[in-house]
């Protein structure tokens, strides 16, 4: 039987050779974008990464200046800490415990060192019990805070002038700041100085409160002055709910006994202060306030006052002391040229625990 042998004709080849070089070139063609849109999704998952980390910190170039660090803000927290640790220090001061007191205060100003009230506390303990390098030291902390710390800045100033010196004998006559009185009744070293203060309660049916300040001051003999160099800041302050002291917002009033006060004799100018507060008080305004602390300036004889019946807009939202006030006591500062002179105060730790006055000396 005859076998019959399959054969391919030429044609069939090519068309063969031809649908493979079509496959090859399409899978190219597949393979191509596949890289191609692969590249751009690693791409773009490259970019979303980057935005989601933070960024790295730059390295400082070689003779770059780095930026100062900024000062760290003692916390809310911690300003209440520094606050109670303050008052119970000033408890356990009352009470004669000083080693818990200075214990309380040294706590207070780690958590805050740049609180001027609580490094005052700790000034005038040091000096109580006669470290004095301690205590220059701590007054130092308060300098260098600057005029930020109020009337505790003048304080400090003077005490370092001055310096701790021993302890005076028993009997010395000194100011309210621990400052020696020398014959003629004057702090060392100062200019001015209060020889005598009087405070007397006025009767009146219509007041809660009604009492004069004579505050006698005097200037060292034989030393010529210059009225505008002299400053005299006389501060009444309030008790809140027994608990709180601020600033008074009673009525104030400024007057010279003598018109001239120039000084041109030996004998001293008397400054009468007075301070009322009626049954019917109502607080006074801001304006009213500022100049109640506002110094006296000698050569001007006008009053500075609220007159007794004035309506006076409530502030309670501005002083934020809605609570019962009663007259606590007051602070009286002599400045000449800008340097303390004395400082008087009823009862003696108001010259630390009192706020700042709204007026700056």
């Amino acid at each position: 039987m005859p076998v019959l042998a399959a054969s391919s004709s030429p044609s069939d080849r090519t068309y063969s050779v031809a649908v493979g070089v079509i496959l090859v070139f399409a899978a190219l063609e597949i393979l191509a974008i596949a890289i191609h849109f692969g590249a751009e999704y690693h791409s773009e998952r490259a970019t979303l990464q980057s935005l989601k980390r933070p960024p790295a910190p730059a390295s400082a170039k070689p003779g770059t200046t780095p930026l100062p660090a900024q000062p760290e803000v003692p916390s809310s927290a911690a300003l209440s800490a520094s606050d109670r640790l303050l008052k119970e220090s000033n408890v356990l001061r009352e009470r004669g415990d000083t080693a818990n007191a200075l214990a309380r205060l040294q706590e207070a100003s780690q958590r805050d060192p740049k609180n001027p009230q609580v490094l005052a506390e700790m000034a005038a303990i040091y000096e109580s019990i006669q470290l004095y390098d301690r205590s220059n030291e701590t007054w130092r902390k308060i300098q260098d805070l600057g005029p930020s710390a109020g009337p505790l800045y003048e304080l400090a100033d003077m005490k370092l002038r001055v310096g701790a010196a021993a302890t005076p004998a028993p009997g010395v006559p000194m100011d309210t700041a621990g400052k020696p009185l020398d014959a003629e009744g004057l702090p060392e070293g100062s200019v001015f100085g209060v020889t005598n203060i009087e405070t007397e309660q006025i009767p009146d049916s219509e007041a809660e409160t009604n009492l004069r300040l004579k505050i006698e001051i005097k200037k060292r003999q034989g030393v010529a002055i210059d009225h505008s160099k002299l400053r005299i800041m006389v501060l009444f302050y309030d008790s809140v709910d027994n608990d709180k002291i601020v600033a008074t917002d009673a009525d104030v009033n400024y007057e010279w006994m003598n018109p001239k006060h120039d000084w041109a004799e030996s004998n001293p100018e008397t400054l009468i202060v007075t301070y009322l507060r009626s049954k019917t008080h109502s607080i006074t305004s801001e304006a009213a306030l500022s100049a109640a602390a506002a110094s006296v300036t000698p050569g001007k004889n006008s009053s500075k006052s609220k007159k007794r019946g004035e309506p006076a807009a409530s502030t309670d939202s501005l002083s934020g002391d809605s609570g019962q006030r009663r007259y606590l006591g007051y602070v009286i500062r002599i400045l000449y040229d800008d340097k303390l002179q004395t400082v008087r105060a009823e009862p003696a730790r108001l010259i630390n625990d009192a706020p700042n006055p709204s007026v700056s000396p």
